[in-house]
């Protein structure tokens, strides 16, 4: 097995990461550190290393949605001391995300310790859609729901296009529901900041197929077979 793959499967991060690690002569395997990409273990014999700490394929793979809370870093760790996504599900595996929810931002996020599947899940070329419910304060025009069709210019560059619908408007509040398949680092935030609006709540609700539905927030459940089933067909 390549020594990228063997990294990955086992949750160590994405495949490209895994290079940068290796190429970065952080990873060591029976004791001698390996920088050469494209590297091939015996994954049942060779002891591997990352930065000291021995990696082992898992035992079996797990498949977890996570409604996370406001407030939570997706990171295994945080430099800045907050609580992360990791506190929340107890399980022995070795789990990471497929794709990130920034620390203000709540609702559906997919756990795993498949890095094969992480990796063919999250490919920007599968442009897996990702669907949110945003709350913002003032009245949304529909010049501005236009813009955000088309793609917000944000800093002289093009955002992706979002399909974008009005669902209502109380009390000084706009409710939206938007559509996207990019994931650019903060990309509904910056495209309503973008046209002037602020967002007060940004919960994402659907993956490809797998719907958040009535799970409370920081609470976890396994896929179901159906839901693995819809986004391996979604690739």
């Amino acid at each position: 097995m390549r020594l990228n793959k063997f990294l990955s499967n086992s949750g160590v991060a994405s495949r490209r990461k895994c290079d940068d690690l290796i190429a970065n002569g952080l990873v060591q395997v029976n004791g001698k550190t390996v920088s050469e990409l494209g590297t091939k273990i015996d994954e049942k014999k060779d002891k591997v290393t990352v930065e000291g700490r021995v990696i082992k394929l898992p035992f079996s793979f797990v498949y977890i949605k996570l409604n996370k809370p406001k407030g939570y870093a997706c990171t295994a760790s945080d430099e800045k001391g907050r609580k992360t996504i990791y506190e929340l599900v107890k399980c022995e595996e070795r789990l990471f995300s497929i794709g990130r929810l920034d620390y203000d931002t709540e609702g559906l996020i997919i756990l795993t310790n498949d890095g094969d599947f992480a990796n063919k899940v999250a490919h920007p070329r599968y442009k897996l859609e990702k669907e949110y419910r945003v709350t913002v304060e003032g009245e949304i025009k529909e010049s501005e729901l236009a813009v955000m069709r088309k793609g917000v210019v944000v800093d002289g560059e093009r955002m992706p296009s979002a399909r974008v619908q009005l669902l209502s408007e109380e009390g000084g509040f706009t409710k939206l529901s938007v559509v996207i398949d990019e994931g650019q680092n903060r990309q509904i935030r910056r495209m309503f900041e973008a046209i002037g609006h602020q967002i007060k709540l940004l919960k994402r609700v659907r993956i490809g197929q797998v719907l958040l539905g009535g799970l409370s927030r920081g609470d976890y459940k396994d896929l179901t077979e159906d839901e693995l089933n819809a986004l391996v067909r979604n690739k």
